[in-house]
């Protein structure tokens, strides 16, 4: 059981690479905070996890307010009495070929994407600290790394946690480690309507040498990697999960 012992929480965690990180997690043995916007759907997880024989509670939280990031932690200390480990998961996308978002748009998307993963790790990272072994693993995309067609807002807010990931493993060394994850296109409920049009799903598949989209198990399997106790020396890391498209 790879995060035995383990208080986790994971927002974002009501679809797509949340909730299989939620579930993935719960079945190596961590107690599990379900966080998200959708308070239905965190229950959904919370509730998946529970019929599987693990611990599962489930929130509802708004990443771009400061006050529930706050009390999401404090929810967290309350029923599990520690925390060891969060995964910032809560994402939006604005797919579109559109090199000018327009400005509600632009906030939209940098305020869950960049800023929610700030005041969600702003609220938890002192308690991380004490734990003796915390972590914190972001979700940035391979659009952090390199450039693509799609949308401006999407690319600037994950590169700004690539490099916001890079700053706090620098600023929390050696009493926290924290990483990220670059994943490419995976199959999720926020990708889906481009996936199904067909001037997208053919091109961008192509661009995937490995033949395929990842699926949301492949990047949960990078994230319970780097967030477990293996990967006890990695600190800093910007891990595409992408299937060679960021090789090319």
């Amino acid at each position: 059981m790879r995060m035995k012992d383990k208080a986790v929480i994971v927002t974002g965690a009501g679809s797509g690479i949340g909730r299989a990180t939620a579930m993935r997690m719960a079945a190596e043995g961590a107690r599990v905070l379900c966080a998200d916007a959708r308070k239905d759907a965190a229950a959904e997880t919370a509730e998946l996890i529970g019929k599987a024989g693990g611990e599962g509670v489930a929130l509802l939280v708004d990443v771009r307010d400061d006050a529930s990031c706050v009390n999401m932690v404090e929810t967290a200390l309350g029923r599990f009495g520690r925390l060891t480990t969060l995964v910032n998961s809560a994402g939006v996308s604005a797919a579109r070929r559109d090199a000018t978002p327009a400005p509600e748009e632009w906030e939209r998307v940098l305020g869950v994407n960049l800023s929610g993963t700030y005041l969600a790790s702003r609220a938890a990272l002192p308690h991380l600290a004490e734990s003796g072994s915390g972590s914190v693993t972001n979700i940035a995309s391979i659009f952090g790394l390199v450039g693509g067609s799609l949308s401006p807002a999407y690319a600037a807010s994950k590169g700004g946690v690539v490099n916001l990931t890079r700053t706090m493993a620098l600023t929390w060394a050696p009493r926290v480690r924290v990483n990220c994850v670059c994943p490419g296109v995976i199959e999720t409920p926020m990708t889906a309507p481009f996936l199904g049009d067909p001037s997208w799903h053919q091109p961008l598949k192509e661009r995937h040498p490995l033949g395929r989209f990842g699926k949301p198990a492949d990047v949960a399997a990078a994230i319970l990697y780097l967030a477990s106790d293996e990967a006890e020396f990695v600190t800093g890391v910007a891990l595409p999960v992408d299937g060679g498209y960021t090789a090319a």
